[in-house]
């Protein structure tokens, strides 16, 4: 007999406002708990120092979670100048000081130089793996760490900068690069991400909001669809047979009028042939992610609500 999951199938978006000090696990831990959750997952990892939008998804909202993972963020951040640090922000350790400070317009000369795709060397305390490791787990116990560059878009003592990227960005490297461009050493002292993809600060629910409702229905005042994060993605209605057949798994033939409800730009068969399509049911409710391939609708993600 298959062992019942604990929590309840709840499924959508929670825009967590992540407070500095814990953790991505622990946050999304925490939202767990409140909706009494089976399943849990983020969108983009936030260092413990950072705060700022955590996407959290419930349920079956997990299947949604690349698309906002390769979505565009906006950081608000802190660079101070005159020391490095281990980690490249204010919790490492200081491995190095200089007394030179950077001008306004010594800063706003280079910044041409860090804007567009850069090559980047992550921090050491980063989770990208090396070995089958994460390489924040190897520079904490004192190992030698070697990460291969990576493409990525675009007071006196102190600069606050704001910068949309896109995955794979690092804001620590960038600031440390800056910093040794500029002729000093430098960290990031404070992180905010202000914006994933479609998600905002206007969307943002905090703990301290949320946690009075633990185990209320009132918290799902603050649960976002699972669609929410599929709003970029032409979708079309499906009904019948077809629903049934999606929602096992299985390829549906395109037939004549299919398209008709797509919106205009996605209207026309022609040049579609690897697109993705979003499909729903006649109630609005979500069936699967499919591609459009070789005169069919073929669901590589499924949605079992």
């Amino acid at each position: 007999m298959a062992r019942r999951k604990k929590g309840n199938p709840v499924h959508g978006w929670v825009v967590l406002d992540k407070p500095q000090g814990m953790t991505s696990t622990q946050a999304v831990a925490a939202v767990r708990r409140i909706f009494e959750a089976q399943k849990a997952g983020h969108a983009g990892t936030l260092d413990p120092m950072a705060t700022g939008i955590l996407a959290i998804a419930l349920g079956e909202a997990t299947k949604t979670v690349p698309f906002v993972q390769d979505a565009a963020k906006i950081y608000r951040f802190t660079a101070r100048w005159g020391e490095a640090r281990d980690s490249d922000d204010a919790e490492g350790r200081i491995t190095g000081t200089s007394e030179i400070r950077p001008s306004r317009g010594e800063i706003e000369a280079l910044l041409p130089r860090f804007t567009g795709r850069l090559t980047q060397v992550p921090p050491a305390y980063s989770a990208i793996k090396v070995g089958g490791e994460r390489a924040y787990d190897l520079a904490r116990e004192g190992e030698e760490v070697c990460l291969e560059p990576r493409q990525v878009g675009a007071g006196p003592d102190t600069a606050e900068f704001e910068i949309l990227c896109g995955k794979g960005t690092y804001v620590r490297s960038w600031v440390r690069d800056m910093a040794l461009a500029l002729g000093t050493l430098g960290h990031v002292s404070a992180l905010r991400r202000t914006r994933l993809g479609g998600f905002t600060e206007k969307d943002a629910v905090t703990l301290d909001q949320l946690t009075p409702f633990m185990h209320s229905p009132a918290a799902f005042a603050y649960l976002k669809p699972l669609s929410t994060a599929l709003d970029g993605i032409p979708a079309l209605a499906v009904s019948g047979g077809d629903t049934v057949r999606l929602r096992s798994g299985n390829p549906i033939l395109i037939r004549a009028g299919l398209f008709a409800r797509l919106k205009d730009g996605f209207a026309k068969e022609g040049g579609l042939q690897g697109q993705t399509v979003f499909l729903k049911d006649e109630a609005d409710g979500p069936v699967a992610l499919a591609e459009i391939a070789e005169g069919e609708l073929r669901p590589f993600r499924v949605f079992q609500l």
